[in-house]
C-alpha cells in the first residue's frame, strides 16, 4: 500500500514530464509516414500508456476494478486496429480540451506556461497535420512541413526540462470541466469548419485555415461582448446562471414561496407541511415523505424513481416521474438546505416563545412570592408584638391589630387579584401622612429610627411603596443577625424638585461591588432568601413611576433611596 501511495505521489509530481513524453510519442506517431507498421503500433501503445499515467481525471491509490481495466484495454485495442485521421482529430481535440481546461485552474505561472505550450502544440498539429490529411492536401503547406516535423517537438522538449512548483500535499490537479468541454468543442468546430470550407471551396488551405480561425475569433469576440451585462442587456452570463439555478423549478419563485410560507405558518411542523405540499405541486414530482425530528409526514404517491435528501435533522425522500438527473439532484439538495434552515428558524422561534411563556410564569410567581413574603413578615411583626406586650398594654395591642388587619386584608386581596389577572394590577392610593404612620406602627417593635421633618400632602401608591420599603427594612433587619449593633434609619424627605423621597440606611458593612452593580438588574443569590426581592422591587417601582436606587454603599452608610422618578416629577 505504501509503495502504491509513493508511486501515485511520484506520478503527480512528474505529471508535466509524463505529459511531455506523451506529446513526443504522439508527434512521432503523427509524422511517421510509412503506413501501419510495428513501429507505429509501438508508438501508439507507448502514447496511450503515457496518457493513462498522465490523465487528470482520476488519480487514486485504490485498486482499479476489473471492469475499468477491460474498458481501458478495449479502447487501446480499438485505437490500434481502427485508427484513422478522423479519430486522430477527435483525440487531439480531447487532449486540447483537457490541457486547455488546466490553464484556468492552475495557481502558479510556471504551471500555466507548461499547459499553454502543450495546448499550442496540439492546436498547431491539428491544423497543420491532421486537417490537411483529412482534405488530402499536400502542396499548400509544404513550407510548414519543416516547421511541423523538426521545430514543433521543441515545445514538448521544453516542457520536459522545465521545473514546476509542486502541489501542496502532492494533491492531484483540479480539472475545470466547463472550460475543458468548451475548448474541446472549439477544437472540433475548427476541424469541421476547415473541412467544410476546404471541401466546398477549391481554395488554398492557408486561406481555409485563416478563414476558419478569423471567423471563429469574430464569433468569440461577439460572444464575449454579450457575456457581460450592460445597460440594455442582462448578459448571457446572467441568463446562463439563472438557467442553471432554475433546472426543474424556478429558483427565485421557490425562495419567494418559502419566505411567504415562513411568514404565514407560526409552527415548524405547519411550515414543513406547507413547504412539502408546495414541493409535490411541481410537475415532475409525484410524492414526498419526510422526517423532521420526531415528526413524520407523507404526501402524494410513491414511484420507482426516488431520491433522498438530508440536512441536519431533516430527511426527505422525493418520488419523481423519471430518474432525477445529477444537475437536478444538486439543485434540489440546495433547496432542501434552504427549507431546512427555515425549519430550524421556526423551531428556534417556538423555543423562544415557550421560554418567554415560562419566563412570564416565573416572573409572576416570584413577584407574588415576594409580596406574600412581605405580608407574612408583617403578620410575624404583629405576632411578635402580641408576645412581647404586657397585660396593661393589651388595649394598645388591640388598637394596633385593628388598624393593621384591614391593611393586611387589602394587601392579601391585592395579591390574589394579581394571581387571577397578573397584567391587571390595581392601585391603592393613600395619603403620605397615613401611610407613614402605618409604616411606623408595623415596625415599632424593631430598633428602627423614623425621621421626617415635614410630610408632603400628596397621594402615593401605597401598595407599591409598602412592598418596596418592607423589603428594604426586611433586608436591613436580617442584616442585624449577622452584623450586631447595626442601626437602621428610615427618613422621609420633602424635596421641592422631586416631590419626596424615602431613604433606608443601615450602619452595616458595604456590599461587594459586583453585587452592588447587579442590583435591580438581575436575580442575586442571597444568604437568606431567593435573591429576587430587590430585582422585583426595582421593576415594581419603575412600573408605578418611582425610582429605586442605591444612594450610598460605604461601610457604616448603606443607603437605598426610593422616590418619584425624574420623568414623573417633571410632569
Amino acid at each position: 500500500m505504501m509503495n502504491t501511495l509513493k508511486l501515485n505521489e511520484l506520478i503527480i509530481r512528474q505529471s508535466h514530464r509524463i505529459m511531455a513524453l506523451m506529446l513526443l510519442t504522439l508527434h512521432a506517431y503523427l509524422v511517421w509516414d510509412k503506413g501501419i507498421s510495428t513501429v507505429m503500433g509501438a508508438l501508439f501503445i507507448g502514447h496511450y500508456i503515457l496518457f493513462l499515467l498522465w490523465q487528470p481525471i482520476w488519480h487514486s491509490p485504490e485498486k482499479i476494478s476489473k471492469r475499468v481495466v477491460l474498458v481501458l484495454i478495449a479502447v487501446g485495442v480499438m485505437g490500434y486496429l481502427f485508427m484513422s485521421w478522423w479519430i486522430i482529430a477527435g483525440w487531439l481535440s480531447l487532449l486540447f480540451g483537457l490541457l486547455g481546461g488546466r490553464i484556468f485552474s492552475e495557481e502558479t505561472k510556471s504551471n500555466r506556461i507548461i499547459h499553454i505550450l502543450a495546448a499550442t502544440y496540439l492546436l498547431a498539429m491539428l491544423l497543420l497535420q491532421v486537417v490537411p490529411k483529412l482534405l488530402r492536401i499536400t502542396g499548400d503547406i509544404e513550407a510548414a512541413s519543416f516547421l511541423m516535423i523538426y521545430l514543433m517537438p521543441a515545445l514538448p522538449l521544453a516542457i520536459l526540462f522545465l521545473d514546476v512548483q509542486a502541489k501542496k500535499n502532492n494533491q492531484a490537479p483540479i480539472l475545470d470541466f466547463f472550460y475543458t468541454l468548451l475548448l474541446m468543442l472549439v477544437a472540433i468546430i475548427l476541424v469541421l469548419a476547415s473541412f467544410a470550407i476546404g471541401s466546398l471551396n477549391q481554395v488554398n488551405y492557408v486561406q481555409v485555415m485563416f478563414s476558419t480561425i478569423f471567423g471563429l475569433a469574430a464569433v468569440l469576440i461577439a460572444f464575449s461582448f454579450l457575456w457581460k451585462p450592460s445597460t440594455s442587456f442582462s448578459g448571457v452570463e446572467l441568463l446562463m446562471s439563472r438557467y442553471l439555478l432554475s433546472i426543474g423549478m424556478p429558483f427565485e419563485q421557490w425562495i419567494k414561496n418559502i419566505s411567504n410560507l415562513a411568514e404565514l405558518q407560526s409552527s415548524a411542523n405547519g411550515f414543513m407541511q406547507a413547504a412539502m405540499k408546495a414541493m409535490t405541486e411541481l410537475p415532475w414530482v409525484v410524492g414526498a415523505s419526510w422526517i423532521a425530528d420526531d415528526t413524520r409526514g407523507k404526501l402524494g404517491e410513491t414511484s420507482e424513481h426516488s431520491a433522498n435528501f438530508n440536512f441536519k435533522d431533516f430527511h426527505m425522500t422525493l418520488y419523481s416521474k423519471w430518474q432525477i438527473s445529477p444537475a437536478l439532484y444538486v439543485h434540489v439538495k440546495l433547496l432542501t438546505q434552504i427549507m431546512g434552515e427555515f425549519y430550524d428558524a421556526k423551531r428556534r422561534e417556538e423555543i423562544m416563545r415557550q421560554n418567554a411563556y415560562m419566563q412570564a410564569f416565573y416572573e409572576t410567581g416570584s413577584r407574588l412570592t415576594h409580596d406574600i413574603k412581605n405580608i407574612l413578615q408583617s403578620v410575624g411583626t404583629l405576632i411578635s408584638a402580641a408576645e412581647l406586650t404586657d397585660q396593661k398594654d393589651n388595649q394598645a395591642l388591640v388598637n394596633l391589630i385593628r388598624k393593621q388587619l384591614p391593611m393586611l386584608n387589602q394587601r392579601i386581596a391585592a395579591t390574589l387579584d394579581k394571581l387571577k389577572a397578573p397584567g391587571d394590577e390595581k392601585k391603592r392610593m393613600e395619603k403620605i401622612t397615613a401611610w407613614w404612620k402605618n409604616l411606623q406602627m408595623r415596625h415599632q417593635q424593631h430598633d428602627i429610627e423614623f425621621v421626617s421633618d415635614q410630610l408632603p400632602k400628596s397621594n402615593i401608591n401605597a401598595e407599591v411603596l409598602d412592598s418596596i420599603v418592607d423589603n428594604l427594612l426586611s433586608n436591613a433587619i436580617e442584616k442585624t443577625k449577622y452584623q450586631p449593633n447595626i442601626k437602621v434609619k428610615v427618613e422621609m424627605v420633602d424635596s421641592s424638585i422631586h416631590g419626596f423621597y424615602i431613604e433606608v440606611t443601615d450602619t452595616g458593612r458595604a456590599m461587594d461591588d459586583t453585587v452592588a452593580n447587579s442590583l435591580f438588574k438581575k436575580h442575586i443569590a442571597s444568604h437568606n432568601g431567593l435573591g429576587v426581592g430587590l430585582y422585583h422591587a426595582g421593576k415594581d417601582a419603575k412600573q408605578a413611576g418611582y425610582e429605586l436606587s442605591l444612594a450610598s454603599n460605604l461601610n457604616g452608610a448603606v443607603t437605598f433611596k426610593v422616590g418619584l422618578s425624574f420623568e414623573h416629577s417633571s410632569q
